[in-house]
């Protein structure tokens, strides 16, 4: 029978590293605080670092489908369709009030353009690919948004209940 040959824990541990940081690295870092209060501080007009060739239009609205988007008064029947849709494919990364693996949420609607926010739900790997606000993000917390298929109406639902959530006081205030 042979046996395996076991790697010494000190180059494992080496690899482990190597392999945890490598994607703060690759995102080009520019990172700094805890996420929630960097980008809560890079609001809807905040310049960007580089233009990366998007238009001033593309770096406000995000790159994707959603060009103009013209929001009414609140929907409580359509915030109440996108808090389903947010349970079953958002909650996962987000939490509305805490960094989780992905940023909080409560206040996207009052930091980013409707465009931006249903573009980054349509078309995640395009403005990670793209937009140098959404690379930040991915330096910050390490992970890209996952593509979770929605639908322009689902990911409208979704707005609509970010809009609802920011209206709201967090919990325990």
């Amino acid at each position: 029978m042979k046996t395996a040959r076991r790697m010494p824990l000190s180059t494992g541990v080496y690899t482990l590293t190597v392999i945890l940081a490598l994607p703060a690295l690759v995102a080009c870092g520019g990172g700094d605080g805890d996420g929630a209060a960097s980008e809560a501080g890079s609001g809807m007009n905040a310049a960007p670092a580089a233009s990366e060739g998007l238009t001033p239009e593309q770096l406000e609205k995000g790159v994707g489908p959603i060009t103009n988007l013209e929001l009414a008064d609140l929907d409580p029947e359509l915030a109440a369709t996108g808090e389903e849709a947010f349970i079953i494919k958002c909650s996962a990364c987000h939490k509305m009030d805490e960094r989780y693996v992905g940023p909080p949420l409560r206040d996207v609607t009052q930091r980013r353009t409707p465009e931006f926010v249903m573009n980054m739900i349509l078309n995640p790997e395009g403005m990670v690919a793209e937009h140098p606000e959404v690379r930040a993000l991915l330096a910050q917390y390490a992970v890209p948004m996952a593509n979770q298929n929605l639908t322009e109406a689902e990911a409208r639902s979704v707005l609509e209940y970010l809009r609802r959530e920011a209206a709201e006081p967090p919990a325990g205030s």
